[in-house]
């Protein structure tokens, strides 16, 4: 079945710097950026949550700073984004409120998305501001970026944010309409292909390089960001962008390239989280909790009994039953310190007793592995 924008309950959405900054003013722009705000408030008036991962920083400074034509050297491009950032989440902020929505930025890096315990603060901010419903708009940390800004870290960002929100479609704008047999800028006889059931190396292989201009992405870095995020069990598509309403032309099956998820891709993590992680703990369960994990749920505090070992925040544990079988592995919320203290009490008594309200669950569903 070819997924579709229609029914996905979370969608990540790119947008590259080609799309957001008109070249001629090297301004944002406004007309087509309405279009698309109007698109991400009618698919969450039918309740969608939607993530925009959006370039545009270093292309909307660029001018304003003197820095147009030449390649920029690294020192220049962490200016250009410290200046283009302001200007890009006023744009965002201001074209949002117009449809009475509510922007958050949040600015990170692939590594934040790698490392455990930055993984899982970025998800739970990501969570909280959902559930709140704002329309997080996420760009990479190039300001304090310690080596080259590479090309393509948006579109492998958004996979990344796409695979950590455990979002149902990653959609990437862009300025080609899918992906081809060949460049059909080049080869008038490449043939477009509409559904990508695996990325196969010959897949693979029909990367192009980058296109001149803004952009710093291209067909190959759009592939690798496939890979991520089919492997993580969320579908993704490539769309032409620079058109009004790109969103919902997507959404009304306008012509566009589908990658399916893989079929093992939600237990793709699972498997990581059994079995290349080193437990640094454990936590004794009761019967009941033991039987709410078998049945789907998440562990909360009020069913664990023991606390063994000494672990921080992200780190991976075992969870027991009393008579110390081991049931299931899962990544912490909390530290070995504080998952002692609030052991056997319910999320009300987190604040009293901690001096801070946490997570409800020390090991949310999504980060549990059943044995």
């Amino acid at each position: 079945m070819i997924p579709s924008l229609k029914t996905a309950k979370r969608i990540v959405v790119k947008i590259g710097s080609a799309l957001i900054v008109d070249p001629e003013s090297a301004a944002p722009r406004e007309a087509w950026l309405r279009g698309v705000v109007q698109d991400i408030a009618d698919l969450m008036a039918h309740g969608a949550e939607v993530i925009v991962v959006s370039s545009g920083a270093i292309a909307l400074a660029r001018r304003q700073l003197g820095l147009g034509g030449a390649k920029l050297r690294l020192d220049e491009k962490q200016a250009a984004a410290a200046v283009g950032q302001i200007r890009l989440a006023q744009a965002w902020a201001q074209t949002l409120r117009e449809k009475d929505l509510t922007a958050a930025q949040l600015l990170i890096t692939l590594d934040d998305t790698e490392d455990r315990r930055r993984y899982l603060n970025a998800r739970a901010t990501l969570s909280t501001l959902l559930s709140l419903g704002c329309v997080p708009v996420i760009n990479e940390n190039d300001s304090v970026a310690t080596t080259e800004i590479r090309y393509g870290d948006n579109d492998r960002l958004a996979a990344r944010v796409a695979e950590m929100m455990q979002a149902d479609a990653l959609l990437l704008l862009s300025d080609i309409d899918g992906l081809y047999t060949a460049d059909p800028r080049r080869n008038p006889d490449a043939s477009h292909i509409p559904v990508i059931e695996a990325l196969t190396p010959e897949i693979m292989a029909m990367g192009g390089e980058p296109p001149p201009g803004y952009s710093s992405g291209g067909m190959r870095t759009k592939l690798v960001a496939a890979q991520i995020a089919t492997q993580a069990g969320c579908a993704m598509a490539i769309a032409i962008g620079n058109r009004d309403n790109p969103i919902a032309a997507v959404a009304a099956g306008n012509r566009c390239s589908w990658f399916l998820p893989a079929p093992e891709g939600r237990s793709a993590r699972k498997n990581w989280i059994a079995g290349h992680l080193a437990p640094a703990g454990s936590l004794t369960i009761d019967d009941g909790a033991a039987r709410a994990l078998v049945k789907g749920s998440s562990l909360l505090p009020a069913g664990i009994r023991a606390v063994i070992g000494m672990f921080e925040r992200g780190d991976p544990v075992d969870v027991v039953t009393l008579e110390g079988t081991r049931i299931a592995r899962g990544l912490t919320a909390y530290s070995s310190a504080d998952a002692a203290i609030i052991a056997g009490h319910r999320s009300e008594d987190f604040e009293s007793l901690l001096g801070f309200r946490g997570r409800d669950e020390v090991i949310h569903r999504d980060d549990l592995v059943l044995f």
